[in-house]
């Protein structure tokens, strides 16, 4: 009976053993591996000898002390392979876990490798040349490919492309048999890398050198606008064509509606950043960030696009609900200006030079119950100029001269609660209230012109056409005051332009 039982106490412990290891847990996670080859012989290090994964990863030489590493791979059990003209080919095991590096030393023969196959030439004869200057921020990449193998004639190429000072790499190419890749979207006066991996039909591959270009300095745009791209608005500059727009802030919040300084030496904006929209200001490249307010701009239908600069540049005047302040540049000297009428709030504004005036929107809780106001800089003397018209009215500005105020106005008289516009015109009016000029009367039927400004010599106004669906593209253009049929696109996907 005790023996039966022995028996029976062993084959149970058998069986759970075998059931335990049936199933070994697996390396997971990220780990690396660090690895040296040396010559089997004189064990010194051996450089240029191509490394491949099995599962792949990538493919890598080894440095000149015959070092090389594979980072942030994923856990598991890898065949590391080692194949260097004039020795045997070597492949070794290695388990990458969470979180550790995996060290491994191959050491090869002098020989001939089993496969007889030769890795390609590294990639050659690069265009650019290496540390180029001033090209353009959509360059092609140009390089030459051969292999010693006549079999092996057919390359492909995997090409990266890094941005000095980061460490995130951009493949623009993986397996093309193309010898060129254009590389788009560049920033101005940055310094690229790009290297290229030449790979033949047998699996074999080699890295090419490490180039470098360095992209044309900021050039001096005129035109200022906001982008959404996926949701996400961002300020952009541009020469007023789509290949030479820059993006000046890539925060991942709201930064929209800019305004360039009189002295064209800083752009002032406004970003949620900090949940309510406050203030910043940035360098004409999209340099030297800076947030200058800590009261937001903010009001009934105003979430960060109520203010202006003052004519000479030293302070910005912006609505805080029912008040209007002035604050410098530097975010100091908060000054309280005006009030608004009771149950309004202030919106948009304007600032000019010309009888140191301002302009501004009054607004009520009603998105189409608006008035725009004149008012010397110090908040005195407020005078209506346009009444509370049927329709949304509203997006004030000086013309250069001082002497007309843009506006514009839905003239179907449109009221809907959600502020829908049907038919959105832009008129010029004098200081008096006389002399209105409808300037959108080539406008397309079923769009609204929105947002004008008026050019920096004062004979064209650029704004915002958008279908009213609210559903379309929004794009920019301008139209010249003398002549208002010729309406030309400068823009798509823009809104709040600027020209100064």
């Amino acid at each position: 009976m005790l023996k039966t039982a022995s028996t029976l106490w062993l084959v149970c412990f058998f069986f759970l053993f075998v059931s335990c290891n049936e199933d070994p847990i697996e390396p997971t996670g990220e780990g690396s591996i660090a690895g040296i080859v040396l010559d089997a012989v004189t064990g010194r290090p051996l450089p240029a000898v191509t490394i491949n994964t099995n599962p792949a990863t990538s493919a890598i030489i080894t440095d000149s002390e015959g070092k090389f590493v594979f980072n942030n791979i994923p856990g598991g059990d890898y065949s590391i392979s080692a194949k260097k003209t004039g020795y045997k080919a070597e492949t070794v095991t290695v388990a990458v876990r969470d979180s550790e590096q995996t060290p491994v030393t191959i050491q090869l023969e002098i020989g001939t490798t089993t496969s007889n196959n030769a890795a390609p030439n590294p990639a050659a004869n690069p265009s650019p040349g290496t540390d180029s200057q001033n090209q353009p921020i959509s360059v092609l990449l140009k390089w030459s490919g051969s292999d010693p193998n006549r079999a092996d004639s057919v390359l492909t190429y995997d090409v990266y492309l890094f941005e000095a000072g980061s460490t995130q790499k951009k493949k623009l190419a993986e397996g093309t048999k193309d010898t060129s890749v254009v590389a788009n979207g560049l920033q101005y006066n940055t310094t690229y890398f790009w290297q290229v991996i030449s790979k033949d039909i047998k699996g074999d591959s080699s890295i090419g050198p490490t180039w470098s270009f360095k992209t044309i300095g900021f050039p001096d745009h005129r035109y200022y606008f906001a982008r959404s791209v996926d949701g996400n608005f961002d300020i952009y500059s541009s020469d007023g064509t789509e290949a030479a727009s820059a993006r000046l802030t890539t925060a991942f919040t709201r930064e929209w509606w800019p305004i360039m300084s009189p002295r064209r030496d800083l752009i002032a904006y406004s970003s949620n950043a900090s949940i309510e929209p406050q203030i910043f200001t940035m360098n004409r490249d999209g340099s030297g960030k800076r947030q200058i307010t800590t009261l937001p701009v903010i009001g009934y239908h105003n979430q960060g696009i109520g203010f202006a600069w003052s004519p000479d540049g030293g302070r910005i005047v912006y609505a805080n609900y029912d008040k209007l302040y002035t604050i410098d540049y530097d975010g100091f000297n908060l000054t309280l200006i005006a009030t608004a009428p009771a149950n309004r709030h202030f919106r948009m504004v304007d600032w000019t030079a010309q009888g140191n005036k301002i302009v501004v929107q009054t607004i009520g809780s009603n998105i189409n119950d608006s008035e725009i106001y004149l008012m010397n800089a110090d908040g005195t003397n407020m005078t209506k100029l346009v009444d509370n018209l049927p329709g949304r009215v509203e997006s004030p500005s000086f013309s250069i001269d001082g002497n007309y105020v843009l506006f514009t106005r839905d003239v179907d008289g449109f009221e809907n609660a959600t502020g829908r516009q049907l038919n959105s015109h832009i008129y010029m009016v004098k200081l008096d209230g006389t002399g209105l000029v409808d300037l959108s009367t080539s406008k397309p039927a079923g769009t609204n012109d929105v947002f004008p400004r008026f050019s920096p010599d004062g004979a064209k106004v650029i704004f915002e056409n958008v279908s009213n669906e609210g559903l379309g593209e929004s794009s920019i253009w301008t139209l010249e005051i003398a002549e208002k049929t010729k309406r030309v696109k400068l823009l798509s996907n823009a809104t709040m332009p600027e020209w100064k």
